[in-house]
C-alpha cells in the first residue's frame, strides 16, 4: 500500500512540475514573440535585404498584432486584454505608417504597452482586473474542482480578491514604466541603438513583474486555490 501511495505521490509531483514547467513557457512565449523575433526580423530586413530603418521597423511590427489575432482566434473568444492589445497596435502601425517617423514607430511600440499599463492600472480601481485573463488558467491549471474552487474565493474571500489586484496592479505599473523610459529612449537614442535595447528593457520589465507578482500574488492565490479545492482553510 505504502508503494502504491508513493507512486501516486511522486506522478502527481511529476505531473505538478509538468504543468508549471508549461505555464512557464506559455507565459515566456509572448516575450519572444513580442520582442526577439521582432529584432531578428528587423536587423534580417535590414541588413539582409538592405531595406530603410522604417520599413524594417514597419514589417517586424507586424508580428506582435499577428500573435494577438492568432490568439483570439485560437481561443475563439475575445477578452479585453487581447481586444486593446490589437487595436493599440494597428492604430500604432497606421499612423506611423502615415507619417513616415522612425522614431515615432520605436515610440509606438513603447506607447502600446504604455497604454495597456494605464488601462490595467484603471481596470484595478474599477475592481475588474484585466490580467486575471491570464492568471486564472495559471492558477487552476484547467481543473475543474479549482475553477470551482476560484469562483467561491473571488466570491467570500478578501485575501484572494486583494492578490488578485495585486497581480493586475503589478503588471500594469511595469508596463507603464517600461514604456516610459522606452519612449524617452526612442527620441535620445539612435534608432539601430534602440531596437535591441528596446526588447532588453521589455525583457527587464516583464521578468520583473513575473518575480514580483508571483511572490505577492500568485504564489499565495495556488495555495488558497489548492486548500481550497481540498476542503481545507484557506486562511
Amino acid at each position: 500500500m505504502r508503494t502504491v501511495t508513493r507512486t501516486a505521490n511522486t506522478s502527481g509531483e511529476r505531473t505538478a512540475a509538468a504543468d508549471r514547467r508549461r505555464a512557464v513557457v506559455q507565459s515566456l512565449a509572448p516575450l519572444v514573440v513580442d520582442a526577439l523575433l521582432p529584432m531578428a526580423a528587423y536587423y534580417a530586413l535590414r541588413e539582409g535585404f538592405g531595406m530603410s530603418t522604417f520599413a524594417a521597423l514597419a514589417w517586424s511590427s507586424v508580428l506582435p498584432a499577428l500573435r494577438t489575432v492568432w490568439s483570439i482566434v485560437k481561443d475563439r473568444r475575445l477578452n479585453g486584454l487581447a481586444a486593446l492589445i490589437l487595436t493599440v497596435n494597428v492604430l500604432g502601425l497606421l499612423l506611423t505608417t502615415v507619417t513616415g517617423d522612425v522614431r515615432l514607430m520605436l515610440a509606438k511600440e513603447s506607447a502600446g504597452s504604455g497604454v495597456v499599463g494605464i488601462v490595467v492600472l484603471a481596470s484595478v480601481l474599477a475592481g475588474r482586473p484585466l490580467m486575471t485573463a491570464g492568471l486564472r488558467p495559471w492558477v487552476t491549471r484547467g481543473d475543474a474542482a479549482k475553477n470551482a474552487a476560484w469562483d467561491r474565493l473571488v466570491a467570500g474571500t478578501a485575501r484572494f480578491r486583494r492578490a488578485e489586484l495585486t497581480f493586475s496592479a503589478v503588471w500594469g505599473a511595469s508596463l507603464l514604466a517600461e514604456s516610459v523610459v522606452r519612449v524617452v529612449g526612442a527620441y535620445t537614442l539612435p534608432a539601430d541603438t534602440m531596437v535591441w535595447l528596446g526588447s532588453v528593457i521589455m525583457g527587464v520589465a516583464v521578468v520583473a513583474a513575473i518575480v514580483v507578482s508571483g511572490g505577492m500574488a500568485v504564489d499565495p492565490m495556488e495555495k488558497m486555490v489548492a486548500a481550497e479545492a481540498a476542503g481545507e482553510p484557506s486562511a
